[in-house]
């Protein structure tokens, strides 16, 4: 490998490391933030879009619906499903900690195993099986349920309300891979576009926003959410793809969940006691085992 081909490699797994600490911290913002989940992810896709349509201007790319025409329709219900797969996690960081919903978004490799025979037709190996049984032993000690039954009602809504946004959005990974080979970023920007004309009218018909009264801090963190964790993160993050192997993004992606591990025991003082850690071990590993390769005989 030359020094060229080094350095293009250095800069791509030094982006994507940035894009999965960021991606990793969203739930502490999120926290932070008094405002409806479905009202923050409408920001989310509308601040992102415009972001990324600016650098996409700024890089003087152009962008053709024309081109794109066939796979319109599977990229805006992936799109949508994108936009209520971020309400469902919001708002899983609100009943649950940071740690226990994103373990819980972790799921979603384990929701791929069990659905790609059906639809990708792809074969269930007794190690993909395995993975899965062990994701699900892992749940256990990270609901809390060993030491004391679940903490009250609470707690059990914010662990469903992550499983369901992980199944969701394992629906938006089935969906982008059957897409085909559409350009990542501008594939992303036609679902945030999707997401934001089905969470407008959302938003409008079940939050009375007229009685919301946000204060600055909210509305900066807000824009950090819309900028930084979406229009940044995603243009770093599809911007390494191309100089990166398969295994390798899948390597860095798991920076993502330690990062919101740590920073929800140091920065909210959440608890993080032996079985929880026990559980993302067994939660994450299988989920990292399950996306590698199989070997060839």
């Amino acid at each position: 490998m030359n020094t060229t081909a080094k350095n293009t490699r250095r800069t791509a797994m030094a982006s994507l490391a940035s894009s999965m600490f960021i991606f990793g911290t969203i739930g502490i913002f999120v926290r932070n933030i008094g405002l409806p989940s479905s009202l923050i992810a409408l920001v989310r896709s509308v601040v992102g879009l415009l972001f990324l349509l600016a650098v996409t201007a700024l890089k003087k790319e152009g962008f053709s619906f024309a081109a794109m025409r066939s796979k319109l329709p599977l990229l805006a219900l992936s799109g949508i499903l994108m936009g209520f797969n971020w309400i469902l996690l919001f708002e899983a960081y609100r009943y649950t900690t940071v740690a226990t919903a994103t373990l819980c978004y972790y799921l979603a490799p384990v929701f791929l195993i069990l659905a790609s025979p059906f639809v990708l037709k792809e074969r269930l190996t007794a190690k993909k099986l395995l993975c899965v049984f062990v994701a699900l032993a892992g749940m256990i000690p990270v609901s809390g349920v060993l030491q004391a039954g679940f903490s009250g009602v609470q707690e059990l809504k914010g662990i469903l309300l992550g499983a369901s946004a992980a199944l969701l959005y394992a629906c938006v990974v089935l969906m982008n891979k059957r897409s085909g080979e559409t350009p990542p970023l501008k594939r992303t920007m036609v679902q945030m576009a999707a997401a934001a004309a089905v969470l407008l009218p959302y938003v409008l018909f079940t939050e009375e926003l007229s009685t919301l009264s946000p204060a600055p801090v909210e509305l900066g963190l807000l824009l950090v959410v819309g900028v930084i964790h979406t229009g940044l993160a995603y243009m770093l993050y599809f911007g390494s793809m191309n100089a990166l192997e398969a295994h390798t993004l899948a390597i860095f992606s798991y920076i993502d969940p330690i990062v919101a591990i740590l920073l929800s025991a140091l920065l909210l003082h959440e608890p993080l006691g032996l079985g929880s850690i026990l559980g993302a071990v067994l939660i994450l590993g299988a989920a990292f085992v399950s996306e590698q390769p199989e070997k060839k005989k």
